[in-house]
């Protein structure tokens, strides 16, 4: 069951969304609680946000950008604000869809299932990678070591896949972030660096050790 987040103040537009999109079978959170949402967002491990310009203490354009420095779920923004220069900045700060209020709940729900298919239909069933003794399932972003399972996101899948598919190179960090950012905004060079930590603690955690090497000045290996 893929997970929605929607971050969105006002609560009857909330809930109607809400109860709108599980009648289809998401599984569908809404933090009301916006002080911690980066870190909300990041441990709820959805598949998709739809996240509202206009929000207390952050906009959704601080929140679009700080989730982008370690994140690339899909955010669809869903705002009543309608310029054109609106939806540049949204795109620019690295949102892959705007839709403006009022909508169509139809039409929503059409750009939620296309965005979703792009973004994971590529995930075929049983297809496995191997590397010593856990192996890395893609079909649902999981990692299984011994009697364990792991999920991670979809950052986290793309940079493990890569680095088992070149598995006894070492792989630079540019052509690393290429693959994984292949987008027109910027992306700061100290984002790769959090992800590659916070995967490898997550391995670390069902106690898989050391798989991703370092190697200074050149990039990194799992030999």
């Amino acid at each position: 069951m893929k997970k929605i987040i929607i971050i969105e103040d006002d609560e009857v537009i909330r809930e109607e969304l809400q109860n709108f999109l599980m009648k289809y079978g998401y599984e569908v959170k809404t933090p009301v609680d916006f002080n911690d949402i980066i870190q909300y967002v990041e441990n709820e491990n959805a598949s998709l946000i739809l996240l509202d310009i206009n929000l207390p203490l952050y906009d959704g354009y601080y929140i679009c950008r700080e989730l982008r420095k370690t994140s690339d779920i899909p955010i669809i923004i869903v705002t009543s604000r309608d310029s054109e220069v609106d939806e540049l900045m949204s795109m620019n700060l690295g949102a892959d869809d705007f839709i403006t209020k009022p909508y169509n709940t139809d039409i929503l729900l059409a750009r939620i299932t296309n965005l979703l298919k792009r973004t994971y239909g590529n995930l075929k069933n049983n297809n496995v990678l191997s590397y010593k003794d856990f192996n890395l399932n893609l079909s649902n972003a999981a990692v299984n070591y011994k009697d364990k399972s792991l999920e991670l996101t979809k950052n986290e899948v793309k940079i493990l896949s890569y680095l088992i598919n070149n598995k006894g190179n070492i792989v630079k960090r540019d052509s690393l972030m290429e693959y994984l950012w292949k987008a027109d905004y910027f992306v700061d060079d100290s984002t790769l660096t959090v992800n590659i930590n916070r995967l490898r603690k997550k391995l670390e955690e069902i106690g898989i050790e050391n798989p991703i090497e370092t190697r200074r000045g050149l990039g990194y290996i799992m030999p």
